[in-house]
């Protein structure tokens, strides 16, 4: 496998030091283990090699496999999520919650600055806020099979468009132009990077984004 593949794969990742299950795109696995959320999508997932569609350690592990093989990985915290930094730890006024109308309480994930943050404790008054990621620092261990290289177009647009939540089905191809029709809403910065991709890897001149009324 090398940059620019586009591959299916699916996996179980888990924190190497508690076994926790932290993603999964098997369902049943999720079922089974009690993280089972029925606001996701399982299933697996198709991705382009060298876009950073998974985490710098996965993907070069999955440059190294063929199709049908299925492999356990262990990334470090340098090719996944970074290590953690004590500056991204910082502590503001429990006012400033007020003002939300939030009552913060240890554990709890907030949303701060436009940024995600937990809480880790809440004392005479102030907040302790963690901006790191919650797996930083973590080594993962990812079970991951890569169940087919993916070679026909139609195919390969459909994972683009899905990956970042445009739909699948509603495009159509006009010699070299791609047109997507908008059934819901995409937001222009996911428009740019569905664009980008579409021209780079299937070398469309132009991507147009529509609405039918």
């Amino acid at each position: 496998m090398q940059d620019g593949d586009f591959i299916e794969i699916e996996y179980t990742g888990k924190i190497k030091e508690s076994g926790e299950i932290f993603d999964v795109t098997d369902e049943k696995i999720a079922k089974e283990r009690g993280i089972h959320n029925e606001k996701a999508t399982y299933g697996p997932i198709k991705i382009i090699l060298g876009e950073n569609f998974v985490v710098k350690g996965l993907e070069e592990e999955l440059k190294k496999m063929n199709a049908g093989e299925q492999k356990e990985i262990t990334v470090s915290p340098e090719k996944s999520f970074g290590n953690r930094d004590p500056k991204f730890v910082k502590t503001v006024p429990q006012s400033e919650f007020k003002k939300q109308n939030v009552t913060p309480a240890p554990g709890l994930v907030v949303d701060f600055g436009n940024m995600k943050a937990k809480i880790q404790s809440v004392n005479s008054g102030r907040v302790r806020l963690d901006f790191n990621h919650p797996l930083a620092g973590r080594d993962l261990v990812y079970d991951v099979k890569i169940n087919k290289k993916i070679e026909d177009k139609n195919e390969k647009i459909k994972s683009i468009l899905e990956f970042f939540g445009a739909g699948k089905d509603n495009f159509n191809i006009k010699e070299n132009v791609l047109e997507v029709e908008e059934k819901e809403t995409i937001n222009e910065k996911s428009k740019e990077k569905i664009a980008e991709m579409l021209k780079k890897h299937l070398k469309f001149e132009k991507v147009n984004f529509v609405k039918s009324y």
